[in-house]
């Protein structure tokens, strides 16, 4: 049903309903090329209950996360695996996560869950999980990195602790630059050794 037919009166009236699913804009926070960016969705703060998700594996199963409920959760946010810096990114993490037992690392983008796969086998990824939100979008909204016009995510990285709550934060200022490695694993294994 069409929000014209739930006003009732055909005048092309919008409710509010139909606003609620807009989500926020952020500005001048990251650029693409040097190019400014609209980023779409609520940035993430550091001491907040972690958002929820609904993420794709390479096995095209669900990845929410309470599926990690009780663990740590480094998430490495990559723009395409398939570019060099991500390539960088997934692979640095990959070496750095065989170090760490019972926490999830996960590296997000909007690749389809097959080229993930494809991904992972070519570059013999283990210890990581990759995911895709390309089906509903719901992690780059609900933590604030959807690329307006691109269907794509900026590079982050969040470390969310085993109850839930965010306590590290990088939104990378230059999608083509890389985050900063040697902070989000510091912050890590302080939050581990907590």
């Amino acid at each position: 049903m069409s929000s014209r037919e739930r006003t009732g009166n055909g005048a092309g009236k919008l409710t509010t309903e139909k606003y609620a699913s807009i989500p926020q804009e952020t500005r001048g926070v990251v650029t693409l090329q040097g190019k400014p960016i609209v980023l779409l969705g609520t940035p993430v703060k550091v001491g907040q209950k972690a958002p929820d998700f609904k993420l794709l594996a390479t096995d095209m199963s669900e990845v929410t996360l309470a599926d990690s409920k009780g663990k740590v959760r480094l998430i490495s946010v990559v723009y395409s695996l398939d570019t060099p810096v991500c390539d960088l990114q997934t692979q640095w993490f990959e070496a750095e996560a065989g170090e760490f037992k019972d926490i999830a690392i996960y590296t997000v983008s909007m690749d389809l869950p097959f080229a993930q796969a494809r991904y992972c086998g070519a570059h013999n990824i283990k210890n990581l999980r990759t995911l895709s939100d390309h089906r509903e979008a719901s992690f780059g909204t609900a933590y604030g990195l959807l690329i307006k016009g691109q269907r794509m995510l900026s590079r982050a990285i969040f470390i969310i602790d085993n109850n839930d709550i965010v306590r590290y934060v990088e939104y990378v200022p230059e999608v083509g630059q890389a985050p900063d490695y040697d902070k989000a694993l510091a912050a890590l294994k302080k939050i581990l050794a907590e």
